[in-house]
């Protein structure tokens, strides 16, 4: 038995099962079958194909890291053979095939542990000795008032260090030349004369590394300081512990660095601090792998008056860079223009989370709506994220897209939310995220997500263009809706969403200019129309983006598709869009000519109902979704009749879709059927513009009350 490196639990070996993913192994093995499934190992590249990257283990075995693994398109890796990465063993086959997976953490720092496996079990990793590494000692300059012959020799851990040998002290004093002896004339006058010196700004180097002389540096300038000793004051925004040093992520007024300190490998250094904490550090600034980073000699929590001034100098710096400024909507739109003040606070308070370190995670709909809105959003976040921060990996850490294949922000996805940020927080230290429902979430039946999110103090915004119920605005830190200024029938969440994205960050603002007009399947604003043929799109190519994104959004709709998404809204790439739309209408056209063929009519007090019983009558398990091929039919259904009052239902096994050329409660319409079909456990789900959903044995009767409620509402 032994403990483990990270929690110091008593473990099997050197970790235990709940940290084994949070440790990079080196390979000292030379067969295949001794790499271990589900565990990091640090590799090499070997060299590329069509199909991904060959990396080494260890000098005797070559894995695959299939294109398909990566979270990003094997074109836009930055890595050439010979450069160390990071990546996690899958699954080693019969045939000695080694299929490997890809890791976010491409630095031995991103983990919190590093062990070597060895064919003899797993070992914690050499300490390299002192006398190897010449260039890690550094003579610290000496203040006014010390001795002139001391040298004070350090050794200061590299962030990335597998195991960092303990700091020394060694002090050297020159022996005194004769007429120098304690207590000569030349001493006392040589002394007199050190007394009577200016203090030096310089940082003292004697047994108490004083620096009390040191001037504060901001953050923004420690990259010119790279060698020299300074003084930052700020917020602790994130902590994660290596196998060697622990490194900090503070913040100031200015912006965000990188902090390491050291109490022995792989333990964690000044336990008290946490998150939120403000604090004061000195240490050297230095360069690791092309990031700045400091080395701590002093880390003090900073309190009362001392913390507050702190405080407020970067409040008063954070609320003038988090204002986006005056409000310059992308066209000239009624809806959205009503929603100006909304669009620039909600902008406001997303930059304010950026700023502040807090990672920034998007819920959106499973919907080319929800997608393109959620992109839009993405896109002015991430590359703020990385200019935030110095870590190559932060776009992955602090901005997140999560897909919702829903249309309420429930218990379910809440829980998965909570569970994530509080795994994030315990793994690596980060602040509790804001988030941003996009497409969903104006209704009460998100409201006990946001409790659940508010339990833990986590902040919640919403853009979205269905009808809201006022009782949720005040739960929450934020809402775009033009419909709480009354009904609206021409806005897209999407066009709410591009322009609170071209607000948080103005640089991306001709990127989101199309996208408008991508959400519109019908009536699309002439304002639109013309922003996106400015922008060079026409109305063909906004089609083929709205179709090729509807498509996409059904597979693995749980998954942000960070890098397809990309390819199609913004980059442009050669016929994705085309081919991708292509088989859209392939697949919707088919559906469709079977909804016609079995489509039931029915007439109540004038009012025409055309109703298609989906569980029968369509593949419930293939693309197109119920809702998406009730939207094509009715469209198609009203654009053959001149009747206005035209209904299409759709009947899925527990649930009722409706689609109307007039404007329907869909709650009244609940809450009547619910009335007549007494325990048939008729809810509605999504508010007026939601649907119904009834046990499925009361079928007939909740179709017969939903006709009869609705043929009545328009008389």
């Amino acid at each position: 038995m032994g403990n483990c490196i990270i929690c110091g639990a008593s473990a099997d070996g050197h970790i235990c099962s709940s940290h084994e993913e949070d440790v990079v192994f080196t390979f000292e093995g030379n067969r295949a079958n001794q790499l271990k499934p589900g565990r990091y190992y640090e590799g090499s590249v070997d060299g590329f194909a069509e199909f991904g990257v060959f990396v080494d283990i260890g000098t005797s075995v070559t894995g695959l890291l299939h294109r398909s693994e990566l979270d990003r398109r094997l074109d836009s890796l930055d890595w050439d053979a010979g450069d160390s990465v990071y990546v996690q063993v899958t699954d080693i086959r019969d045939n000695g095939n080694v299929d490997l997976g890809w890791s976010i953490r491409q630095r031995e720092s991103d983990f919190r542990g590093k062990l070597v496996q060895t064919p003899e079990g797993d070992e914690l990793p050499d300490e390299p000795d002192e006398a190897d590494e010449p260039d890690q000692e550094k003579t610290e300059p000496v203040a006014a008032g010390g001795n002139a012959g001391a040298k004070q020799k350090v050794r200061t851990p590299d962030a990335d260090d597998a195991a960092p040998a303990t700091t020394e002290s060694d002090t050297t004093e020159e022996a005194p030349s004769e007429g120098e002896a304690e207590g000569s004339d030349e001493t006392a006058d040589a002394t007199d004369a050190v007394d009577d010196t200016e203090p030096s700004t310089a940082a003292e180097t004697d047994d108490t590394e004083d620096h009390s002389e040191l001037a504060r540096s901001t953050v923004d300038s420690v990259t010119d300081l790279i060698g020299q000793v300074v003084r930052i004051e700020g917020e602790i925004i994130s902590v994660r512990q290596t196998s060697g040093p622990t490194v900090f992520e503070i913040r100031d007024e200015t912006g965000v660095v990188e902090v390491a300190a050291f109490e022995e490998a792989g333990v964690r250094a000044y336990p008290d601090v946490e998150v939120d904490d403000v604090v004061r550090l000195e240490g050297e600034v230095e360069r690791h792998h092309d990031e700045v980073q400091i080395e701590t000699e002093v880390l003090t929590t900073l309190e009362d008056e001392d913390a507050s001034n702190v405080a407020d100098r970067m409040d008063a710096a954070l609320d003038e860079q988090a204002d986006p400024g005056s409000v310059d909507l992308l066209a000239d739109h009624d809806a959205v223009t009503t929603v100006a003040d909304e669009i620039r606070d909600v902008a406001t308070e997303i930059r304010r989370a950026v700023i502040q370190g807090r990672p920034v995670v998007v819920r959106h709909t499973a919907t080319a709506d929800g997608y393109v809105a959620g992109a839009a959003i993405e896109r002015a976040v991430l590359p703020l994220v990385a200019a935030e921060h110095e870590r190559q990996d932060a776009q992955y850490h602090f901005c997140e897209r999560r897909p919702l294949d829903d249309t309420v922000y429930g218990m379910d996805a809440a829980t998965d939310d909570v569970t994530d940020m509080l795994d994030a927080r315990e793994r690596h230290g980060e602040q509790l995220p804001l988030v941003v429902l996009v497409d969903l979430g104006s209704t009460l039946e998100s409201r006990e997500g946001y409790e659940l999110l508010d339990v833990y103090g986590a902040e919640c915004l919403v853009v979205d263009s269905g009808y809201p119920d006022d009782e949720v605005v005040d739960d929450l830190g934020g809402i775009v809706d033009p419909h709480l200024a009354g009904d609206v029938t021409d806005v897209t969440t999407s066009a709410l969403a591009a322009n609170v994205a071209a607000h948080v960050n103005s640089d991306v603002r001709d990127d989101l200019a199309h996208l408008p007009a991508v959400s519109y399947w019908q009536d699309t604003p002439e304002a639109y129309i013309d922003l996106a043929s400015e922008a060079g799109y026409t109305e063909d190519d906004t089609d083929e983006l709205r179709e090729a994104v509807g498509l996409e959004a059904f597979y693995q709709s749980y998954k942000d598709k960070r890098e397809l998404i990309t390819d199609i809204l913004f980059e442009e790439a050669d016929g994705l869009a085309g081919h991708v739309s292509e088989q859209f209408r392939t697949k919707l056209d088919r559906e469709l000519q079977t909804a016609r063929r079995n489509l039931s009519t029915r007439s109540a007090d004038g009012v025409e109902f055309a109703i298609l019983d989906a569980d029968a009558f369509s593949n419930r398990f293939d693309f197109p979704p119920t809702e998406l091929l009730l939207d094509a039919l009715h469209r198609s259904e009203a654009a053959e009749t001149d009747d206005d009052d035209l209904v299409t239902l759709g009947l899925d096994e527990d649930e009722l879709h409706i689609r109307s050329t007039s404007p329907i409660d869909v709650r009244t319409v609940g809450d009547e059927i619910a009335a007549q079909v007494d325990g048939g456990g008729v809810s509605v789900v999504g508010g007026r513009d939601g649907h119904v959903e009834f046990l499925a044995g009361e079928r007939d009767a909740v179709l017969n009350a939903a006709v009869a409620e609705i043929a009545n509402s328009f008389a």
